[in-house]
């Protein structure tokens, strides 16, 4: 039984009953009979979606914003920011996303060569805490767009985020199980990733769970993307203005109550 919990108040949100090796197994199966469908479907289709999820998102965006407040503690109007961002992910993913993805005439010594982008299936998505709703969209939209499908594995302290997250894709009018949550601990990942109709893996963590994640990928032969946490100096140099510096410095490094790379 996993629970979310008020940072501030100390108080007990939600429970989440964990899911059964049997259920997962389900999910994804799930997910792999929407992926053979949704490959299909037009881009426009997929964009127009992606418009209406931008509006949800808009809509919604106070109950949003003080849901991410309430499970992981940022300050509200930056929650509120953070579901502005998200709708206009989803609003240049849907604009600017059959251009990207149109194949590429390259040279070669062949009467014709070009690049053509094809969706590869299940993505599984391991995502962080401190951008509940940015992170897992910041993953989830490019890559449904392109026709694969995603199952994630949030972290336990944000799984409402992950909750409605889900249901946002079903609202907007996205077939079912094109977007999967999973509630489960990290410990089984391994086996998700190993599993044959999985094709990927995206995670935005710390370097020492990226270096195991790498390894499992790398050990099932699956593509993985890794965005790995770390602070850089903040150098200043002689010629600029000191004071500005020190306020943009400091206000880059208390962003998001200091939960930030």
């Amino acid at each position: 039984m996993f629970h979310t919990i008020n940072p501030f108040t100390g108080e007990i949100i939600s429970k989440y009953p964990g899911q059964t090796e049997s259920q997962v197994n389900g999910i994804i199966q799930k997910a792999n009979n929407s992926f053979l469908d949704w490959k299909y479907i037009p881009i426009s289709q997929k964009g127009a979606l992606f418009m209406q999820l931008a509006k949800i998102l808009r809509k919604n965006k106070e109950d949003y914003a003080r849901l991410i407040t309430a499970e992981m503690g940022k300050i509200i109007s930056e929650s509120r920011a953070e579901v502005e961002k998200c709708a206009w992910l989803c609003e240049f993913y849907a604009e600017n996303a059959e251009q990207m993805l149109a194949s590429e005439i390259i040279e070669s010594d062949a009467s014709k060569s070009h690049v053509r982008f094809e969706p590869v299936g299940i993505i599984y998505a391991i995502m962080p805490w401190n951008f509940p709703f940015w992170q897992v969209l910041r993953a989830a939209v490019p890559t449904i767009m392109a026709g694969n499908v995603v199952v994630l594995k949030h972290a336990p302290n944000v799984f409402g985020c992950a909750v409605a997250i889900e249901k946002l894709f079903i609202e907007a009018g996205f077939p079912a199980n094109v977007f999967s949550n999973l509630v489960i601990p990290i410990e089984i990942s391994e086996n998700i990733i190993a599993n044959p109709l999985v094709q990927g893996v995206t995670i935005t963590g710390s370097q020492k769970v990226g270096s195991i994640v790498a390894s499992q990928a790398g050990k099932y032969l699956k593509k993985c993307v890794l965005e790995l946490g770390g602070s850089d100096p903040f150098i200043v140099m002689a010629d600029a203005d000191f004071n500005q510096a020190c306020q943009v410095g400091t206000n880059s490094r208390m962003l998001n109550s200091g939960q930030v790379c």
